[in-house]
C-alpha cells in the first residue's frame, strides 16, 4: 500500500489535469526502486508526463499546503550509479513521453529537445545534417539528455567537447512551486532588473547574484581547475565575469533534480569530424599506459582512453571481442597489461595527417627503444572499426559486473578524478589501498581528463562488506584530497552528497544552501542530494543508506546461486537500448514499460525470491519435488481455489511477476547482449513452472507445448488438417476457445512426398553405425525441426539439395522433439524428458564423428543453451550447427562460382545475431563464393517469437515489434530478394506483407543449379 498523502495526492493531481500515466502498482514502483547503483529505494509511485503542462501540474499540486510533504525525484534513464533518481517518494519520469526533438537549426548550430531524449537518439536526428551533440557517455544508448543535464555529464573527448554544461544554450524547466523557468544568459543588468520582483524566478536571480559577487574569492579557491569538475550547483560559471553575464541554466546543469524538473533544452551542436583515426597503443603494464598517456595528450589527441588487463581478458570472453579482435591484436611474445586508445578527429585532413604521422613516428620510436612501456600499436582509420572499439569500450562496465563468485564489481567509489598530471601516481596508490583490503578489481578511464573508472569487488548481501564499503569510501574521499581532486568526477553525488560540507567548507556550503533554499524552499526535490535548503533542519542522504544487498540477503545462499541469471543483475540498463534495429528486448522497446525489460523482470524475480524465502518456501525444493497420488489431488483442489480468488481479484503478487514473464518473447538476446548475461528466458521458464503448481493453466499452454507430438499426426493428413483449420468456425473457436490467432498451414506437399525418391530418406541409427569411415566421410546429417518440416517443408528439401549439391551426402535424420515449446511454457519436467531423449540420441551420432545441421536458429540455440543448463553434464558434446557454420569451413574445397549478379537481401533471426554475432558476416561470404551478392539488413525482432505471435493476447503487441524495424526496410526490398532465417520471421512476413520469403539455402540452391 502507498502512503495515504500520496495516493490523495495523485488523485487530486488527476482531477487538476495532469494527463500522463500514474503507476502504483508493487512492480510499477518496484523496477524503479534500483538504477546502477548499490541502493535500493521504494517510490510511493510513478507518474509519467506527457507535457510540461503535466509536470506543472505535479508541481502545483505539490505546491498545497496539505500536499507539501510529497517529495519527487527526476528520473530519466535510470543509469546513475549513485543512487541520484531514486526517492521514497515521487519518480516523475519524462523518458515515456517527453522524448522528442523539437527542432534542428544546423544553419545556426542548435537544438532544442524534450528532457526524455535518448542520447543517442539525439545524435541520430543530427547526423544528416552533419552534426553530433558532443557529450559522449558509454550509456549514451538509453541516457536521456535530461539526466545528462543533471549530472553535467560529459565522457570520451571532454578536454576538446567538454560536458554538456558548456553546449547548454538554454532550459525550459519547472520549479518546485510548478512555475515556468526559461534560462539562458543575460546580462548582470538584466538579471539585476528581474531579481527585483517577487516571483520565485526573482528571488533566484537574487540569491545567485547574491551569493557568486560576495563569494567570489573563495569560489575560485574551492572549486578545483579540474576539466570534469564536480556536480552540485556551479557557482564558478553561474556568473561569466568575462561576458557580463548571468546563466541561471549552470546551476541546473549538475544539480541532480534537487532545483527544478529539466523539460526542454536547447544546446549547441558540433560538426562531425570527417577525419578520424584511432590509434590503440599497448602496454606492457597499466601503470606504463597511464604514465605515457599525458604524452599521448600533448600530441594534440582529441581524446585518450585507457583500459587495464583486466578489462581486457573480460572483453575477450564477450562476444564483443569477435568485433575488434583484429583491431587489437596480441603482440607475439609480449604480454598487453594496459592500452590506451588515442583518437584524432579533425575536419581539415591535411592537420589530421601531419597529426597522425606525427604520432606514428614517435610511437615507432618508442615501441623500437622500449621506451615509455610501449610494446606495440595499432592504427584504425574507418568509422566502424573505431565504432566497434569504443563499443567494446563502452561494454567494460558491464563487463566487470560479469565476474564469477558472489563477489561483484560494484559502483561506489568509481569516478574519481584528479589532475591528469597526478594521475598515475594517485592510481598507484589508490590500487595499494584496494589491495589492502584484499579486493579484485578493474580499472579503465578517461585518463586525458584524469578520470578514474574503478569498481571493486564486493558482496553487499555480506553485511561485514557493506560496513568495509564505508570504510573504503571513507578512505577514497581523503586519498582525492590528497591529489588536489574529487571524489565524484563524472556520475554525480547520489548518496555521497554526506561528502559535500567538508568539501565546499561552511561558508560555500551555506551558500549552497541558499541557492536550494531560493529554487525549492520546501525541500521537495529530489531531498538530500547535493544539500538542503538554507534553514532546513532535515539531512542530507548518507553513503550508508539502504543497499539492494539488504534485500538479497534475505534470499537464501542456495537460491541465490540457483537463481544467478536474475539476481545478477547490476541494473546497468543495457537492455533499455532505445535503438529499433537492436534485438535486445523487443518487448520494452514496444511497451516503454520497464517491467518489461530484463532489468525489470530481473528485479521482479529477486523480489520473489525474497517473498518466497519470508514465506518459508524453498523455489529449488519445489521444482525437484515429486508428489503422491493423494497429494496430486489436494494440489489440484488447492489450484482451483487459488485461480477462483484470482478471477475475483485477489492480489498476489505473483501475478504482477507473472504479468511481466508473458511480455518476454524469449528471443534471448539478453543473453548476450547484456554484459551480465542477464537470461529472462531462463528464469522466466523457471518462474512459469513454479507459478502453475499454485493456479490452473490455460489449455493453450497444453496445445503449444505438445506441438512436436500432435504436429507429425497433423501432417499424415496435410490437406484434411488444412482445409479443417482454414475454415471459420475452427478458427472462431481456436480464437474463442484457446486465444490463437492465424495458425499457420501445414505444407502440402510434404517433406516426406518431395524427398520420397531421394537417398536422404531412410537411414536408420543401426545402418549409419554399420558403415565404415570412409563411407561416413561425406554424410551430413539433417537435424528437422517441426517447424520448418512440417509448415515450411520446400527449405528442409532444399536443404537436402543443396548439400548434395556441394558434393556431400546428406542424411534426414526422423524426426526428433527439441523441447523447445515446453520450455518456453515453463513445462520443465518434460522438457528435461525431451532434452535427455534427444541428447542421447545426438550423442551417439556425434561419437561417429558425423557433422549435424539444424535449419531454425531458435531450435538449434536451444540445443546448446537450454539443454546444457537442464541437463549438465549429461548432455554430452554433441553439437548441431546452422548452416552457415557448417558451410564456412567447407568452402575451400568448393569451387569458387562466377558472379552471377543476383542480389539478396538477409533479414536474419535474432537469437541467431545474437548467439553469432558473425552470422551477417558469414552469409554474406557464402553468397560471394557461389556468385551471389548479399546485403544485409540490420533490423531488431520481427514480433512473431515461436507461438507468441500467434497468441491474440498479444496480438497489438506482436505487429508493433514488427513495425518498428521490419515493415519499413522490408518493402524497400523486391519479394524475390528477402531472404530470412528464421521460420517465425518468414511467418510474420507472410502474415503482414502477403508473401513468404525464402530460407537463404533456397536461394544458395537455385545460384547452385543456375551455375550448373
Amino acid at each position: 500500500m502507498i502512503d495515504p498523502v500520496y495516493q490523495e495526492f495523485l488523485e487530486a493531481a488527476r482531477e487538476a489535469g495532469f494527463e500522463g500515466d500514474i503507476e502504483t502498482s508493487y512492480s510499477s514502483r518496484l523496477v524503479l526502486a534500483t538504477d546502477n547503483s548499490v541502493y535500493q529505494q521504494l517510490p510511493q509511485a510513478a507518474v509519467f508526463p506527457k507535457n510540461i503542462k503535466d509536470v506543472q501540474c505535479i508541481a502545483r499540486t505539490a505546491n498545497q499546503t496539505h500536499f507539501n510533504a510529497v517529495r519527487f525525484s527526476a528520473r530519466g534513464g535510470g543509469t546513475g550509479t549513485n543512487g541520484q533518481s531514486l526517492t521514497p517518494g515521487l519518480v516523475v519520469d519524462l523518458s515515456r513521453y517527453m522524448n522528442q526533438v523539437l527542432e534542428v537549426n544546423a544553419d545556426e548550430t542548435w537544438v532544442t529537445v524534450q528532457g526524455g531524449l535518448v542520447k543517442d537518439r539525439l545524435n541520430d536526428a543530427l547526423r544528416p545534417h552533419g552534426y553530433f551533440f558532443a557529450p559522449d557517455l558509454s550509456t549514451s544508448n538509453r541516457a536521456t539528455v535530461g539526466g545528462m543535464i543533471n549530472t553535467d555529464a560529459s565522457g570520451q573527448g571532454s578536454l576538446v567537447y567538454g560536458k554538456t554544461s558548456d553546449h547548454l544554450l538554454a532550459v525550459k524547466a519547472v520549479l518546485a512551486d510548478g512555475s515556468l523557468l526559461e534560462t539562458s544568459p543575460v546580462t548582470i543588468e538584466t538579471a539585476q532588473e528581474i531579481a527585483k520582483g517577487d516571483s520565485t524566478e526573482a528571488g533566484i536571480y537574487r540569491q545567485v547574484l547574491q551569493s557568486c559577487t560576495e563569494h567570489q574569492t573563495v569560489i575560485d579557491e574551492t572549486f578545483p581547475p579540474l576539466n570534469r569538475f564536480l556536480t552540485g550547483y556551479d557557482l564558478k560559471h553561474a556568473i561569466d565575469w568575462n561576458s557580463k553575464t548571468v546563466d541561471i541554466g549552470r546551476l541546473i546543469a549538475g544539480s541532480e533534480g534537487s532545483l527544478a524538473f529539466v523539460c526542454e533544452a536547447k544546446f549547441n551542436i558540433t560538426p562531425i569530424p570527417k577525419f578520424r583515426t584511432l590509434v590503440n597503443v599497448k602496454y606492457a603494464s597499466f601503470e606504463a599506459a597511464l604514465r605515457n598517456a599525458p604524452a599521448m595528450v600533448e600530441a594534440n589527441a582529441t581524446s585518450v582512453e585507457t583500459v587495464d588487463s583486466r578489462v581486457l581478458n573480460l572483453a575477450r570472453e564477450d562476444v564483443v571481442w569477435h568485433s575488434v579482435s583484429d583491431l587489437i591484436e596480441d603482440v607475439p611474445g609480449k604480454d598487453m597489461q594496459g592500452l590506451n586508445m588515442v583518437e584524432y578527429a579533425d575536419k581539415d585532413e591535411l592537420e589530421h595527417q601531419s597529426k597522425v604521422e606525427t604520432i606514428k613516428a614517435r610511437l615507432e620510436q618508442m615501441v623500437a627503444s622500449g621506451e615509455g612501456g610501449i610494446i606495440g600499436y595499432q592504427m584504425t582509420h574507418d568509422l566502424a572499426s573505431i565504432n566497434a572499439i569504443y563499443g567494446m569500450r563502452k561494454k567494460a562496465v558491464g563487463l566487470l559486473g560479469n565476474t564469477k563468485g558472489r563477489n561483484k564489481p560494484i559502483a561506489f567509489a568509481e569516478d574519481t578524478c584528479v589532475p591528469p598530471e597526478n594521475l598515475a601516481d594517485f592510481i598507484m596508490e589508490f590500487r595499494a589501498l584496494l589491495d589492502s583490503h584484499e579486493l579484485q578489481y578493474g580499472m579503465f578511464g578517461h585518463v586525458d581528463a584524469g578520470v578514474l573508472h574503478v569498481r571493486p569487488a564486493m558482496d553487499m548481501c555480506d553485511p561485514e562488506q557493506e560496513v568495509q564499503l564505508r570504510k573504503i569510501s571513507d578512505q577514497v574521499v581523503a586519498l582525492t584530497a590528497k591529489y588536489r581532486g574529487l571524489m565524484w568526477g563524472e556520475h554525480g553525488k547520489g548518496y555521497r552528497s554526506e561528502y559535500g560540507p567538508e568539501f565546499f567548507g561552511e561558508t560555500l556550503f551555506s551558500e549552497l544552501r541558499k541557492i536550494k533554499a531560493a529554487f525549492d524552499p520546501l525541500n521537495q526535490m529530489n531531498p538530500g542530494k547535493i544539500t538542503t535548503p538554507f534553514g532546513s533542519g532535515e539531512s542530507l542522504v548518507s553513503v550508508d543508506a539502504e543497499k539492494r544487498g539488504a534485500y538479497d540477503r534475505q534470499i537464501p545462499v542456495n537460491v541465490r546461486d540457483s537463481f544467478t541469471q536474475s539476481v545478477d543483475c547490476n541494473g546497468n540498463g543495457l537492455c533499455f537500448n532505445y535503438d529499433e534495429k537492436s534485438p535486445m528486448c523487443p518487448s520494452f522497446k514496444i511497451t516503454q514499460d520497464r517491467r518489461h525489460s530484463p532489468k525489470g523482470r530481473a528485479g521482479l524475480m529477486r523480489e520473489w525470491l525474497r517473498q518466497m524465502s519470508a514465506q518459508g518456501v524453498d523455489p529449488t525444493a519445489l521444482e525437484s519435488q515429486r508428489k503422491t497420488l493423494s497429494q496430486s489431488v489436494r494440489n489440484t483442489l488447492q489450484k482451483w481455489k487459488n485461480s477462483a480468488a484470482k478471477s475475483r481479484g485477489e492480489y498476489d503478487y505473483n501475478h504482477e511477476v507473472m504479468d511481466a514473464m508473458k511480455g518476454c518473447l524469449a528471443c534471448k538476446a539478453c543473453t548476450t547482449a547484456c554484459p551480465i548475461s542477464v537470461d529472462v528466458p531462463t528464469f522466466r521458464a523457471r518462474f512459469m513452472n513454479l507459478y502453475y503448481q499454485k493456479y490452473q493453466r490455460p489449455f493453450r499452454d497444453y496445445m503449444i507445448a505438445g506441438v512436436e507430438d500432435y504436429t507429425p499426426l497433423m501432417a499424415k493428413m496435410p490437406r484434411f488438417t488444412n482445409a479443417m483449420m482454414a475454415a471459420s468456425p475452427v478458427q472462431w473457436l481456436m480464437k474463442q476457445t484457446l486465444g490463437m490467432v492465424d495458425a499457420p498451414l501445414l505444407s502440402y506437399p510434404t517433406l516426406k512426398d518431395r524427398l520420397r525418391s531421394h537417398p536422404a530418406l531412410g537411414f536408420e541409427l543401426d545402418e549409419l553405425k554399420a558403415l565404415s569411415d570412409d563411407d561416413r566421410k561425406d554424410i551430413v546429417l539433417i537435424v528437422q525441426d517441426p517447424f520448418t518440416t512440417y509448415y515450411d517443408a520446400q527449405v528442409v528439401d532444399a536443404m537436402v539439395r543443396f548439400i548434395a549439391a556441394v558434393g556431400k551426402q546428406p542424411v534426414l535424420l526422423p524426426f526428433k522433439p527439441n523441447g523447445k515449446p515446453q520450455h518456453v511454457k515453463g513445462f520443465l519436467e518434460a522438457f528435461a524428458k525431451t532434452a535427455k531423449d534427444a541428447a542421447d540420441l545426438f550423442n551417439q551420432l556425434h561419437d561417429m564423428g558425423l557433422p549435424m545441421i539444424g535449419t531454425d536458429p531458435s531450435l538449434v540455440m536451444c540445443y546448446r543453451d537450454e539443454y546444457a543448463k537442464t541437463l549438465g553434464a549429461e548432455r554430452g558434446d554433441f553439437h548441431v550447427m546452422l548452416l552457415q557454420e557448417w558451410l564456412m569451413p567447407q568452402l575451400q574445397s568448393i569451387p569458387k562460382q562466377s558472379d552471377s549478379g543476383e542480389q539478396f537481401t538477409l533479414f536474419a533471426h535474432c537469437t541467431e545475431k545474437s548467439a553469432l554475432p558473425t552470422t551477417h558476416a558469414d552469409w554474406q561470404t557464402i553468397f560471394s563464393h557461389f556468385g551471389g551478392i548479399l546485403k544485409t539488413q540490420a533490423v531488431g525482432c520481427c514480433g512473431m517469437a515461436g507461438t507468441y505471435g500467434h497468441e491474440i493476447d498479444n496480438r497489438e503487441t506482436t505487429e508493433g515489434i514488427y513495425n518498428l524495424s521490419w515493415a519499413t526496410p522490408i518493402k524497400e526490398v523486391p519479394q524475390g530478394q528477402v531472404l530470412t532465417t528464421g521460420y517465425s520471421c518468414r511467418s510474420q512476413v507472410k502474415r503482414f506483407e502477403g508473401y513468404k520469403p525464402k530460407h537463404p539455402v533456397e536461394a544458395l540452391l537455385a545460384l547452385v543449379q543456375d551455375n550448373n
